[in-house]
């Protein structure tokens, strides 16, 4: 289910909102408005990881995380939800 990012224009309160259909209108959980604006949401990937190296989980490679506009590390996919990420 998708889940956004709202701000209220009349109290200022950032609150998420599952929304189902475009047409659905976000009220403000603080003061009860309809005034709100959807936020652009910031994101991040996980990339490294995978299998222990022999030698422990010391040796094990450490996932790093990247936010968007910075490289997912996984170039054969468009950002989904693939096994092969991890």
């Amino acid at each position: 289910m998708p889940i956004y990012e709202f701000k209220c224009r009349d109290c200022g309160k950032e609150f998420e909102e599952i929304v189902l259909g475009s047409d659905e209108t976000v009220t403000c959980p603080e003061c009860r408005s309809t005034a709100t604006q959807q936020l652009i949401s910031r994101c991040g990937f996980k990339t490294g990881g995978g299998a222990p190296a022999s030698g422990g989980e010391d040796a094990a490679p450490k996932p790093q995380y990247r936010g968007i506009g910075s490289g997912s590390g996984c170039a054969g996919c468009s950002g989904g939800n693939c096994s092969s990420c991890g």
